[in-house]
């Protein structure tokens, strides 16, 4: 997952001479040999591939360079039709039929249609692919595809069928609107023979046919690829389809991007070390030069989640910390100017922030909720933990944390002890649920996401939705702790003994246990389920021969049919896990009937609310119904304290004056991507 502030050497900005610096900046400004023959030269990470089943550096030319979609993202990131002329909608949002242009041409003339559609995807999803991104496209949600990529389902069971030349149907598992995962790189089609004659390497030069605006003249793993324009590409009507280009050059990222800037190595150079931007605003012909996108990357404070009781417990404290957090030095001031104070989960130009309040900047009333809450002038509060990335990981890190640091103390009269976390916890506290050793504060967080989907769209503030007990009070998450540190629940063990124990399960007295609470979770589950509204309903409801009943009578069969005790005791166990909680690892933890039944009776409202939201937010089939969705989950996050924007990151770079059209990738990878809407003056 890359990140705006990547870590780079301040001395190379430092030991650049004089005369070297001055002689790069007097060739700035004339256009450059390379733009003279309307040739770009673009830094990129290490490209291996060129294959759209994986997902790595390859998605900065797959998506709209190189493979063009059915769906693709426009100059200025919005999602616009490509090959697909238009879609219809029906089944309440589970069945899209995608219609194709009759124009579109793949680099040899041939036409593209739906078939190379249905042979790209299902490809992906193949059994044979173990290392298929099936995540990473729209198949991830077509009914039976992982079933397929399991080996347990047929292709003729997955819900792609092509229609007609130019008509391809897609059924999915849930509604959901899927035009973002059609952007992305596991939605771009293939030219089948290209791709059966040469199964391991067909996007090499001398096999490559794309329908993309630029086709692959040289390739080298990891090393510069050239891009030269498809004679044969046809794009959608109306839309600014290519630039004016006639060969892209992509090159290895260099270490040193403004050095190699300056000396004419690059058309474009993304800027990730401050100094080189505080270097860059010194100087009025770099200035002029510099471009600032937004990224959908927000750097945000959040509880901790420990399971210790604290002050932090009380929604008021949490509310006082967040107004008392100045975010205009954090950005202008820590980072450089390189980000943007944040009062919303994402920029203006993502759906839901229009919609989005964080809690306001304000010392006076943060104090008086300090006192209401018991603690005036912060006494009473013990010294709190401040959990963020190292300076390895991420420089800026421990930086932003010095200054909410100080900013608590002077502010509210609060103490934090700064703790730079590796990397395995900080990403456990951060995005997964409750874990070991967690002491009272807050995490300095990030949210990034890898495409436009309305699951996406919170930014990953909803992080406290997804895992049971990270809401709520602290005897709430200490009990639900069980489910998470230990293996096994000791409440299960108690109750139906010990997993661990190989003698276990193999009595049907063993199995007699599990079933009675089988039984009566389950009255008190469908009990409580049919008093949900009725779209929630509507989407959860089990499908046939897949109710808890159905489930737990092919558990019982199972047992029955095992012939060793070995063999009863390994069925046990997964009846055991279907009843009561076990660990997945730090931060995670599956859930049985029995913990689904206790969270029901204590979870918070809050936690219900946004839990209801975000199963309506996944089914979401409208951008208004996505934004407003979204929005409520993390204006009631932000409203209690849970979570607080601080900073919104922001992409950064210098393009030559000659050169437009650069558009960085604002998701999790950064980069720049689209590379089709470069020109030259």
């Amino acid at each position: 997952m890359k990140r705006i502030l990547n870590k780079a050497s301040l001395a190379a900005s430092v030991i650049m001479g004089a005369g070297i610096i001055g002689a790069a900046l007097a060739g700035i400004a004339p256009a450059s040999a390379m733009a003279a023959s309307n040739v770009v030269t673009i830094p990129e990470p290490p490209i291996s591939s060129l294959d759209p089943t994986q997902w790595g550096g390859q998605i900065l030319l797959d998506q709209g360079t190189v493979l063009e979609g059915l769906y693709g993202y426009n100059s200025n990131n919005q999602i616009e039709a490509k090959i697909a002329s238009g879609y219809k909608v029906s089944d309440g949002g589970r069945v899209w039929t995608i219609y194709l242009r009759h124009n579109a041409k793949w680099s040899n003339g041939k036409p593209v249609t739906a078939q190379d559609f249905y042979y790209a995807w299902m490809r992906l999803a193949s059994p044979a692919d173990s290392t298929g991104a099936l995540w990473a496209g729209v198949m991830s949600n077509v009914v039976n595809a992982w079933a397929y990529h399991a080996g347990s389902a047929s292709a003729s069971m997955v819900g792609l069928k092509v229609l007609n030349p130019y008509a391809l149907q897609i059924t999915l598992g849930e509604p959901q609107d899927i035009l973002g995962q059609l952007a992305i790189t596991g939605s771009m089609p293939l030219y089948p023979p290209a791709v059966e004659a040469h199964p391991n390497n067909w996007y090499l030069p001398q096999y490559f046919v794309g329908d993309g605006p630029y086709v692959v003249k040289s390739f080298v793993p990891n090393g510069q690829i050239t891009l030269t324009r498809n004679p044969h590409y046809v794009g959608a009507p109306k839309e600014v389809n290519v630039g004016n280009v006639s060969q892209i050059n992509v090159i290895p990222a260099p270490t040193v991007p403004l050095e190699d800037y300056l000396a004419n190595k690059l058309s474009v150079a993304l800027i990730g070390n401050p100094s080189d931007y505080q270097y860059i605003k010194t100087h009025p012909a770099l200035k002029s030069q510099v471009h600032i996108q937004p990224q959908y990357n927000v750097t945000f404070l959040e509880y901790d989640k420990s399971t210790t009781a604290s002050p932090v417990d009380n929604p008021l404290v949490r509310e006082a910390v967040a107004m008392a957090i100045d975010r205009t030095p954090i950005a202008n001031n820590v980072l450089n100017g390189m980000a943007e104070p944040a009062f919303a989960f994402g920029p203006p130009s993502l759906g839901p922030t229009k919609y989005e309040h964080a809690l306001p900047y304000n010392v006076t009333a943060a104090r008086a909720l300090l006192a209401k809450a018991g603690y005036p002038n912060g006494k009473g509060i013990p010294t709190l933990q401040l959990y963020c990335q190292t300076v390895a990981n991420s420089p800026s890190s421990v930086a932003v944390a010095e200054a909410i640091q100080q900013e608590l103390k002077q502010a509210l009269n609060i103490n934090f002890k700064i703790d730079p976390t590796a990397a395995t916890l900080w990403g456990a506290i951060t995005w997964e649920g409750l874990n070991a050793g967690v002491q009272p504060g807050f995490n300095i967080g990030q949210g990034v996401i890898n495409w436009n989907a309305a699951s996406n769209l919170t930014m990953q503030a909803n992080q406290f939705v997804g895992d049971p007990g990270t809401m709520g009070p602290a005897s709430y998450r200490e009990h639900v702790s069980d489910w998470y540190f230990p293996t096994y629940d000791p409440s299960g063990v108690s109750a139906y003994g010990n997993p661990n124990d190989a003698t276990e399960g193999t009595t049907w007295s063993s199995m007699q246990k599990i079933q009675a609470s089988v039984i009566k979770d389950n009255a008190y589950l469908t009990a409580w389920f049919k008093r949900q509204p009725a779209l929630y309903q509507q989407l959860n409801a089990a499908q046939p021969g897949n109710t808890t009943m159905d489930l737990w009578a092919n558990l019982v069969s199972e047992w029955k049919k095992a012939s060793t005790p070995a063999a009863k005791h390994a069925v046990w166990v997964s009846a055991w896990k279907f009843v009561s909680n076990y660990s997945e690892g730090d931060g995670s933890t599956s859930v049985g009937l029995d913990g689904q039944v206790y969270q029901d009776q204590h979870e918070t409202k809050a936690q219900y609310d946004a839990t209801i939201w975000g199963n309506e937010l996944n089914a979401a089939t409208t951008a208004q119904q996505e934004n407003t969705l979204a929005s409520k989950i993390d204006n009631l996050l932000m409203s209690q304290g849970y979570v607080t924007p601080l900073v919104m990151n922001e992409s950064i770079f210098l393009e030559k004056p000659n050169v437009t059209g650069t558009v960085t990738n604002p998701w999790s990878w950064n980069n720049i991507y689209q590379l089709q809407y470069i020109s030259v003056k």
